[in-house]
């Protein structure tokens, strides 16, 4: 299987962010090199709005990731609801 990623700054609203991915996706795996944090998953990765805003105690919206991430591996599907990596394969 092929995995994406998702490396985020590592700020304090990515560590809500990587807190929701791991609730969410619960295979998910979270690495912390320097300055960064790294999520890998096998296949898809979904970050939803609502996770999010729920730990964060306001709304998030999906898009304001961007103001947080580095770089992504994979397809990319967002909405107001969720931001979602995937391979098809």
């Amino acid at each position: 299987m092929s995995k994406v990623f998702l490396a985020l700054q590592d700020v304090d609203e990515s560590r809500i962010i990587v807190e929701a991915i791991k609730k969410d996706n619960p295979e998910a795996e979270v690495e912390y090199p320097p300055a960064m944090i790294r999520i890998t998953a096998e296949k898809k990765l979904v970050i939803k709005r609502e996770t999010v805003s729920e730990l964060l105690g306001m709304d998030w919206d999906p898009q304001d990731i961007q103001l947080v991430m580095i770089s992504f591996g994979g397809n990319l599907d967002e909405d107001e609801d969720h931001f979602t990596i995937y391979w098809n394969n």
